[in-house]
């Protein structure tokens, strides 16, 4: 082995290592925020966790991504810390399947469909038809689906290159010599652990394994003791992820270290100490990439059979071990907008989404208490209305950032039309919470003044004041449900607030030409329709931000013209108008 072997034995870790980053990437792009979704609901066993993290990791091809993401999520209160354990255990079985696909490389057969089976032989076709699908499709979705088979085909091609860099190994005495070194196990395990967290790669370090297993130097003595350290060099994933979160957060990476140590800890002892009960033979046998990728299977199996039974204890451990700090108090409105999450952009949309849809139903609860006032008017009320008008100023700022930076991460494009609807729907929501305050403003100066509108007024606003509390609910129900069926029927809702408070501003004006009326109750009058005919308003804007994003390019003016002109706006209108009729 020469000078060139080493310079092709590291360029091929470098095309691993990238194909398996961007493999994973795209995975993640195009699962968007699902996999959070499905790991908030089926959670609630740590048998379910189990085969979710297995599944996810499975997926994705990142137990580490997964870890992380168990992290960002406790950190943003979202999940409890026993509803990972099962997740943890699950991606440590999920990710042993990279080790069985690049097992198949030392495939050796003459028959064509087995040697198909060989990712150096199928893996150009991989290359082929991603690079068709990155340069022939339009469509994102095709697009990221090309960019799987390319990173697939890249990994397969640096394993090819670290194999044939290593194989001069095999003649070579010094090569030999060095592995006598490996035969005491806990250098093993040192050894498998340092280089797995340096690369911060288990099936990186795995297939540099395997490579070096083609060789037939090593021995399953050797082997297995590295195999086991690999798992222990995952926990520096863990360990970077938990500086600066919460107490909670930093306990997912303690349950992630005691798994991984202890797992550890026990192979060895069963392993090595049944050798010397009863010896096993076989480890002085070599090894090949199916032996490495059934002893990884076999440690992780194994580690998570004996650890899940004791979730329970892991997660008292976990408390002992970090103790919670009576200072902690984090925001519940922010604490979803954890930077963690950002690794993976996806599961940071669904936390937006949530934490956008709180937004809008504390907008619409402040709307009804600023309403309320102005039959039943009580300070105390005054005092809340002020304090969500301030939580929602913090929801737009803190939420607008974070969308912005999100959006100059990779995303879908379902999930970039999911921004855009929630970059337009948070600043609408904070006008309504605005437009709340100014209705508290008008009830709060008919209070002090001792204002009262007349009773033809009051029954007029009774009936304006129905009808647009039921367009903010169907407004609030069609965003968070993200239904434009729903959303549709908003515009002919927002018409007849229009034309309700048009008709009562004409009757207003009867009235003060009748001498029913004084101009000081007319400036209340304006200012409160005023503000109650912007919030309908805000209302249509938050509908057709969901109908955009569906139809994904819908022009917002041009589809209010079109609705409006369509003979079924026309008796939608009719109808809503019969119910909310003036007295």
């Amino acid at each position: 082995m020469d000078i060139f072997s080493l310079f092709t034995l590291c360029g091929g870790l470098a095309f691993f290592l990238y194909g398996m980053n961007t493999m994973s990437k795209s995975l993640e792009k195009m699962a968007g925020g699902k996999l959070e979704r499905l790991l908030k609901r089926m959670t609630s066993n740590p048998i379910k966790g189990l085969l979710l993290g297995a599944g996810i990791t499975i997926a994705i091809q990142s137990s580490s991504a997964v870890t992380v993401m168990m992290v960002g999520l406790v950190n943003s209160g979202v999940m409890e810390l026993g509803q990972t354990i099962g997740v943890i255990m699950g991606s440590k079985v999920g990710t042993t399947l990279t080790a069985w696909i690049l097992s198949l490389t030392g495939l050796e057969s003459g028959n064509f469909f087995l040697n198909l089976l060989k990712p150096e032989n199928f893996s150009p076709l991989f290359a082929l038809a991603g690079i068709m699908l990155i340069m022939g499709s339009k469509k994102q979705r095709r697009r990221d689906v090309g960019r799987i088979f390319i990173g697939f085909a890249i990994l397969m091609y640096g394993m090819d290159l670290m194999k044939n860099a290593v194989s001069p190994l095999a003649d070579m005495p010094e090569f030999s010599s060095i592995l006598t070194a490996f035969t005491n196990p806990l250098l093993g395990v040192l050894v498998g652990a340092v280089f797995t967290g340096v690369i911060q790669s288990s099936a990186a370090s795995v297939g540099i394994l395997q490579a070096l297993a083609l060789t037939g130097s090593i021995t399953y003595g050797m082997a297995i003791p590295i195999i086991m350290g690999q798992n222990i060099g995952t926990c520096v994933t863990a360990l970077i992820s938990s500086i600066g979160v919460s107490q909670g957060a930093k306990r997912v990476s303690v349950i992630h270290i005691f798994f991984n140590f202890t797992g550890t800890g026990v192979g060895l002892l069963l392993f090595y100490g049944g050798s010397l009960l009863v010896h096993f033979a076989f480890l002085e046998g070599t090894i090949d990439a199916v032996g490495i990728a059934l002893c990884h299977t076999i440690f992780n199996v194994g580690t998570t059979a004996l650890l899940l039974p004791f979730s329970r204890q892991l997660e008292r451990l976990a408390r002992k071990v970090v103790k919670e700090k009576t200072e902690e108090a984090e925001s519940g409105q922010t604490a979803f907008l954890d930077p963690l999450l950002m690794r993976t952009p996806g599961a940071a949309v669904s936390e937006c989404i949530s934490l956008t849809n709180h937004m809008g139903a504390l907008a619409q609860k402040n709307l009804l208490r600023s309403l309320l006032q102005l039959t039943e008017y009580d300070a105390g009320r005054e005092e809340k209305i002020q304090k969500g008008e301030d939580k929602l100023d913090l929801f737009e700022d803190r939420l607008g950032s974070y969308l912005v930076q999100i959006s100059q991460h990779g995303l879908s494009m379902d999930d970039i039309h999911t921004v855009s609807r929630l970059l337009h729907a948070i600043g609408d929501f904070e006008r309504i919470g605005d437009h709340a305050l100014n209705i508290q403003q008008s009830a709060k100066e008919l209070q002090e003044k001792e204002l009262e509108f007349s009773d033809a007024a009051r029954a007029e606003l009774k009936v304006l004041m129905e009808a647009l509390v039921n367009t903010l609910e169907l407004t609030i129900d069609s965003f968070q449900a993200d239904d434009p069926l729903t959303a549709q029927a908003v515009e002919p809702m927002e018409e007849t607030v229009d034309q309700l408070i048009a008709e009562i501003r004409a009757r207003h004006i009867r009235r003060l030409q009748n001498g029913e009326c004084t101009i000081q109750l007319g400036f209340v009058l304006s200012d409160l329709l005023t503000n109650l005919e912007r919030v309908s308003d805000h209302c249509s804007n938050i509908a057709v931000s969901v109908i955009e994003e569906r139809s994904q390019g819908a022009e917002r003016h041009a589809y209010l013209h079109d609705m409006k002109a369509a003979s079924a706006f026309a008796a939608d209108l009719k109808k809503e108008l019969e119910k909310y009729k003036l007295p």
